[in-house]
């Protein structure tokens, strides 16, 4: 699987843009501010259908511009596909498959499986629970379609719930009739996504070591630990313990959205004791876990976005990590890098088809 070629139209400060790619390493060079990053983004979208960096699409229209477009042809399973990303302001994004517009933007999800590793990945570390909730779900949900739609169905009814719970403090009148049926909501799809998240630790945790040590060389162990109480054997009790509770604050107070994922290193968590290196060793191993995870799971490798990564690692991770990439351990690769003769130096020894882009336009 690969990315043959993208086409930008007023997609952040990219005007117009046609890119034609090495199927195996693809280097964006210029000065901050050119727009390397937003490259990497718009793939992001044609995988995602959503940005890595704004929550709002409307955020990613070129200035004073209303609309913008992302197109990119890709070779799937040796099959050429066609995907397109088209917004425009006060409209509803869509995604199209050859021509034809999906339905839902999430029946996209998980046909172009892709890892991203960013500067503000610590984030996930030192960072909250959100953070690391949404990382952890969006890794399953390009994997199982079901438990995307589950998770957009839990936060549907949590959202309804709530809202609920805000009208009885408002009116002084209760129907715990409805309340009763978006408990039960909740509760079953509580315990099916934290089943499913529990899973895929089990199946992450030994690949996490095993890249720590390779890209570090530290003997260290590093852990994640999940903290959910949708695996309790009393969970339902447990939630309807916390109605009087939920009344007062007019908030859940139970759920999946109440979970984390505890990252550790020996036993203590990484976030308090781990140096700046071995954060950043421990979330490129994480993110290297996922690749490995996607590629069991597919079959195909995903594609690997690498944004600033050289500025981000020392000598000794960076030549750690281009020694797998020598290995040709991934597949199609796109990096960014703000120093054009560092990244020639680094990628000019490997034995990979590369091809470079120097960007001179201005605004990141």
């Amino acid at each position: 699987m690969y990315l043959k070629s993208l086409d930008l139209i007023q997609f952040k400060n990219h005007e117009k843009r046609h890119f034609d790619f090495s199927s195996q390493l693809n280097c964006f060079v210029g000065l901050n501010g050119s727009g390397k990053t937003n490259i990497l983004d718009a793939i992001h979208y044609l995988s995602l259908t959503k940005s890595a960096v704004q929550s709002s699409d409307s955020l990613n229209v070129q200035h004073e511009q209303d609309f913008f477009a992302i197109k990119g042809q890709f070779e799937l399973s040796d099959k050429p596909i066609e995907v397109r990303c088209t917004f425009e302001l006060g409209k509803k994004k869509l995604i199209y498959q050859n021509g034809k517009a999906l339905d839902k933007t999430s029946e996209h999800v998980g046909l172009i499986p892709l890892v991203l590793i960013a500067p503000d990945d610590t984030e996930l570390i030192k960072g909250g629970s959100d953070g690391r909730r949404k990382f952890f779900d969006g890794l399953i949900s390009q994997l199982d379609h079901g438990y995307l739609d589950k998770l957009i169905r839990y936060h549907h009814f949590l959202k309804q719930r709530n809202a609920l719970l805000k009208k009885f403090a408002e009116t002084g009148r209760r129907d715990l009739t409805l309340l009763e049926s978006y408990d039960q909501e909740l509760i079953g799809l509580s315990k099916y996504l934290a089943v499913r998240r529990s899973e895929l630790l089990q199946e992450l945790a030994p690949l996490l070591q095993r890249d720590y040590e390779e890209i570090s060389q530290g003997q260290e162990k590093v852990t994640i630990s999940y903290e959910t109480e949708a695996l309790r054997e009393d969970f339902d009790s447990y939630f309807l313990s916390l109605r009087k509770k939920d009344l007062i604050t007019k908030n859940s107070n139970a759920g999946i959205h109440k979970d984390d994922f505890n990252f550790q290193i020996g036993d203590h968590p990484i976030r308090k004791i781990g140096s700046q290196g071995q954060q950043k060793s421990f979330i490129i191993a994480l993110k290297l876990g996922q690749f490995q995870i996607f590629e069991k799971s597919r079959g195909e490798k995903p594609l690997l976005l690498l944004d600033d990564i050289f500025d981000k690692l020392d000598d000794l991770r960076i030549a750690q990590l281009m020694q797998l990439i020598s290995k040709h351990t991934f597949g199609q690769i796109f990096l960014t890098d703000a120093r054009p003769e560092r990244s020639k130096k680094i990628l000019g020894e490997l034995n990979a088809e590369l091809r470079f882009f120097e960007l001179s336009t201005s605004a990141d």
